[in-house]
Order: structure tokens, then C-alpha cells, then sequence
């Protein structure tokens, strides 16, 4: 099948991969380069990269919207689009322009955790599995029919990126399969249901601001979640301490949430209903990060401190 690829981060290389090694990959649209870092050196986007490695054109138009882009896709004429993490909303006439439609690879079980942030909000909410669900793509954000899905179980030790990485590889899999029955004539396409959608917004750093009041399950799901970025914290004598992994413990505490319940190996903090997390790696502003019993050396962190001041 002749395919035009539109992707970005990552996540999107292991895909674009996979289209390369299976079907004839016409041209790669992706995100024009950015600033990166403190020094602002201008970075090409991941897709980019393995694109011009594979001696792809690469298209960074800075809008779909003016004509450009579509008087591109004419002259190369694809089957398909596939998109996946691309960073810009579909005009109607690219939507209704290939002869297969334009497939998403969206990396969850829709209509489950629609939106930007899928895989974060998969663990921080506690979800038990999640996958890849490939899809029509229309108007509306992640709302399209369902082509194909593959599941995953969240396992207790994933965290953003190793969740992140499985989900790519899933994602390469599975648009193949799919592209597959498109051509086969045997792809069935499942409308959402739209009572049982969920949502995934954008990520704010302010979001990984740790609340004690909840569970220390739930607070470990958010650190889980958002490591490396933007990070669960909290904060002790006014610096910022980010918390990098952390560990439910077995006991109960009759402690204020917040209030730290020992410093024996490690800081043990009183949570929502009487649980216990050890904030396990931390790095405090300023410092490098380390296990919270290397940090108690250096640190007058003590049994009945409130954290989060």
C-alpha cells in the first residue's frame, strides 16, 4: 500500500518503522524543528530523523489549512494516511482525501482516555490495562470509528516510559494488521461509545503537585505516571522535592495527611485514609536525586514534619 506518514514524537519511529519495512512509505509529514533545552539548540523532531535516515522526503508545513499540504497529497497520490502523535488537527478535505482514509494509532482502549495524554493518565488513574486502538480519524478529537485494538496490563512497576516504549512496539504491530484487512476487504469498523468516554488532557506541571489527602496508591500511580516529566512533588522548607518512585507500605497511621510518620531508612509519609508511602528516590531542589535515607543524612527531615510547606 502506497502511505503517507504524519508523526512527531518518539513514540510515532517505532511506526513509521514498521510502515518502511512493510508498505511504500511516499512522504513523512511532521512537526517543523524546535528550540531544545537550555542553550535553544534547534532539534529535529524524532519522525524526521529516521525519515531522512531512510531517505524519505520530509514535509514540516507550519498549518494544514492553507492548500499547501493538500496539493502535496495529490501529486503524491497515497492509499492511506497514518497518523500518530502528530500534533495537528486533520482538515476535512485531507480527512476525505485517500482512498483508505486517514488511520490514527491512538494509544489507548478507546473510548477510554481520549486526548493528549493518554499513557500518563492510564496509570495515574489506577487503570488495570490499556492498548492500542487504531481508527478512523474525523472531526472530532479521538472520536472516529474503531478499526483494531491490542491490550496491555499495566503492570505494578511500569511507569510512563517503560508503558510508553510497550505501547509504541504495540502500536508498529498493530497498523499493520490493520492496513492489512483494509485491503483485504475485512476490517470492521466499531462506533464509539460515546457514554463510556473518558479523557486524557494536557499535561501541566502544576498537575504533579502531590496531594496527601489521597491515598498513597493513588499518589504513587501520579508519581508513576509522571516520571520523568513533569514530575510528582511536594515541598520541604520551602524547596521543591520531587519524588522520582515511591512505595505503598503494609501499616496504618492515625496521622494529619502530609505529616511525616518516620525517617527510620527512608521518609514514610501519612496519607489519605491512614496509608503510608515511602518516598523512595527524591531529588530536592538543588541537589541531585538519591534515595530519601541519603537525603535524611544531609537534611533535619524529622518524625512529625509536615511536607508540602
Amino acid at each position: 500500500m502506497k502511505i503517507v506518514f504524519m508523526g512527531t514524537p518518539d513514540f510515532a519511529v517505532s511506526t513509521l518503522r514498521a510502515l518502511i519495512a512493510n508498505h511504500d512509505v511516499l512522504g513523512v509529514f511532521t512537526q517543523p524543528d524546535k528550540f531544545v533545552g537550555r542553550h535553544h539548540v534547534l532539534t529535529p523532531p524524532p519522525v524526521k530523523v529516521c525519515a531522512e535516515e531512510n531517505g524519505i522526503t520530509v514535509y514540516q508545513p507550519n498549518t494544514l489549512r492553507d492548500g499547501k499540504a493538500l496539493e502535496i497529497l495529490k501529486e503524491l497520490s497515497p492509499d492511506a494516511i497514518v497518523v500518530v502523535a502528530y500534533g495537528k488537527i486533520l482538515p476535512t478535505e485531507i480527512l476525505e482525501f485517500p482512498k483508505y482514509g486517514c488511520i490514527n494509532i491512538h494509544a489507548s482502549l478507546l473510548p477510554k482516555l481520549r486526548g493528549a495524554a493518554p499513557i500518563q493518565w492510564s496509570i495515574v488513574s489506577g487503570e488495570e490495562k490499556t492498548g492500542i486502538t487504531t481508527m478512523y480519524m474525523n472531526d472530532g478529537i479521538d472520536t472516529g470509528d474503531m478499526l483494531q485494538t491490542a491490550e496491555t496490563v499495566i503492570e505494578e512497576d511500569d511507569n510512563f516510559e517503560s508503558l510508553h516504549d510497550r505501547l509504541s512496539l504495540m502500536g508498529a504491530d498493530l497498523i499493520i494488521k490493520t492496513l492489512k484487512a483494509l485491503e483485504d476487504g475485512t476490517a470492521i469498523r466499531t462506533v464509539q461509545d460515546e457514554a463510556s468516554a473518558t479523557y486524557a488532557p494536557i499535561i501541566k506541571k502544576e498537575m504533579g503537585c502531590i496531594d496527601f489527602t489521597k491515598t498513597a496508591t493513588e499518589i504513587r500511580n501520579l508519581v508513576r505516571g509522571f516520571d520523568p516529566w513533569p514530575s510528582a512533588y511536594t515541598f520541604w522548607n520551602g524547596k521543591r522535592l520531587k519524588v522520582m518512585s515511591a512505595k505503598v507500605m503494609e501499616n496504618k497511621v492515625n496521622l494529619e495527611p502530609a505529616t511525616v510518620c518516620s525517617t527510620d531508612g527512608g521518609i514514610y509519609v501519612a496519607c489519605g485514609e491512614g496509608t503510608v508511602l515511602l518516598l523512595d528516590k527524591v531529588q530536592l531542589e538543588g541537589s541531585k536525586a538519591m534515595q530519601s535515607s541519603e537525603l535524611l543524612r544531609g537534611h533535619k527531615i524529622e518524625k512529625g514534619m509536615k511536607l508540602g510547606e
